[in-house]
């Protein structure tokens, strides 16, 4: 896939996803850190109303990927997948 293609398709996803997966190296990248396919990993970064997770990384890989970041010194930190600071959930 040509250089422009891959930014470009990072550059339309949703936050968190996009900064997540620009810095981790590309959905090539996630996809290997994973194990799951690229296809599932950009569609972490679609709306729900296309079939992805609005922008969110599924909680058992958010660990993947901070293991992976560790071992790589990423500037990759736990807020980045909260980006409003909501780590608590609705407290209803």
């Amino acid at each position: 896939m040509q250089k422009i293609a891959i930014i470009a398709i990072i550059a339309a996803m949703l936050e968190p996803a996009r900064t997540i997966i620009e810095i981790c190296g590309g959905v090539a990248a996630v996809a290997r850190i994973t194990g799951r396919s690229e296809i599932r990993v950009r569609r972490w970064g679609y709306p729900k109303s296309r079939g992805g997770s609005d922008g969110l990384i599924p909680s058992d890989m958010q660990k993947l990927l901070m293991d992976h970041a560790r071992k790589k010194k990423l500037p990759l930190e736990p807020a980045h997948f909260f980006p409003d600071g909501d780590t608590k959930g609705d407290a209803a």
